[in-house]
């Protein structure tokens, strides 16, 4: 039975977001200690939910309403994030403060966007998460880009159990709609 362009490049996507789980998943992380967490959306009313949300986040922003109409030309959303209020024990200081213990007592708290503050290692290990997983889908040549807008909405709609959240929607069209806006 022939399998349509339409269905074939829905199908690519969905492998190339499950390899890219996978990327992130097996990137280095400091110490050994993975805090990463990961989810694939690719039901169009879970793409609408969250630019919803992000259309309702403009307040923030003029450019989440603009990222929301990005990601509708979206068959897919891998969101990354990672847990980070606790310390990796190595006293660097970058948290701004004396050390990893007086990080450990401080109150946590929810910003517009994120939860923190964060050891910077686990911010890190975020980072290469999420190149590891973009990488992926460049070589597989399927559109992406990474995006904190999607990722403050992920996490306002409780998507991912992640103190920081980036999102990173997949297309595959003629014209990448993620950078070439127009």
């Amino acid at each position: 039975m022939p399998i349509s362009s339409k269905e074939a490049e829905r199908m690519a996507i969905l492998d190339v977001a499950r390899l890219m789980i996978a990327s992130a998943r097996t990137a280095p992380k400091a110490r050994g200690i993975d805090e990463i967490s990961t989810v694939i959306l690719s039901e169009k009313d879970e793409i609408e939910a969250l630019a919803k949300e992000m259309d309702g986040l403009k307040h923030m922003g003029t450019f989440f309403e603009r990222d929301a109409k990005s990601l509708r030309k979206s068959e897919a959303v891998v969101l990354i994030g990672v847990r980070g209020r606790r310390s990796k024990g190595l006293n660097c200081g970058a948290c701004g403060f004396e050390n990893c213990q007086e990080f450990e007592t401080v109150p946590k708290k929810v910003g517009k966007a994120y939860a923190g503050p964060n050891c910077i290692f686990f911010m890190i290990d975020l980072g290469i998460a999420l190149g590891s997983a973009v990488k992926v889908a460049s070589q597989m040549g399927i559109d992406n880009r990474i995006m904190f807008t999607v990722g403050t909405a992920a996490k306002r709609l409780g998507l991912l159990d992640a103190d920081v959240i980036l999102g990173i929607p997949l297309s595959t069209t003629g014209k990448n709609p993620f950078f070439d806006r127009a």
